[in-house]
């Protein structure tokens, strides 16, 4: 069995995705969430999904506290569920190749620091792109820059706004992100 930790900072609708889609595995398991914003969603989600969660501030982040947390419970693979703080050097380390992300935007695109969510969604509309996406991509030290994994796109009409842009990208997340997880562990083995 391999043991996923979650990470997030805002509603949670991945995470969400990710613990039905593991629910009955014999292969994977949702282990922890971890959060770093004590007003989010997420953290409801996590009490109703009946999943562990630890709720974390910048001090802890940037020291071992994390790692040791990640460690202790036997942590695999982590997995960047809309949680939006740079990754720290020493979390890197401890999982290379280990710590996947999602973007909503087809990277490189529409990334790094600050380019999440509808930051995101506004420069995409705003820039008249005809396409969009997602990119799920391993995280290295800097924002957005980590080898892709796997990208996929949607058009982009003349009429949308950026929410219609959030939804259609939001729909490609829930399909794609737990099977391209599912993969990734498993062709591990």
């Amino acid at each position: 069995m391999k043991n996923l930790a979650l990470f997030a900072s805002g509603s949670g609708s991945n995470v969400e995705r990710f613990v039905e889609y593991f629910r009955d595995s014999d292969f994977i398991n949702i282990k922890l969430i971890l959060c770093n914003n004590p007003q989010a969603g997420v953290i409801e989600r996590a009490k109703r999904l009946n999943v562990p969660l630890v709720l974390f501030d910048r001090a802890q982040f940037k020291s071992d506290a994390i790692v040791e947390i990640l460690q202790d419970n036997q942590i695999d693979w982590v997995i960047l569920a809309g949680f939006l703080w740079l990754i720290p050097q020493n979390l890197v380390a401890a999982y290379p190749n280990r710590i996947v992300n999602i973007h909503p935007a087809l990277l490189p695109k529409f990334g790094g620091k600050g380019m999440y969510g509808h930051f995101v969604h506004e420069a995409v509309v705003a820039n008249q792109e005809t396409e969009s996406g997602i990119t799920i991509h391993y995280v290295n030290e800097h924002y957005d820059e980590g080898t892709v994994i796997f990208q996929a796109s949607y058009p982009v009409l003349p009429s949308d706004s950026p929410e219609d842009v959030a939804k259609k990208g939001q729909v490609l997340e829930h399909k794609h992100f737990p099977e391209v997880v599912e993969q990734l562990v498993k062709s591990e083995q």
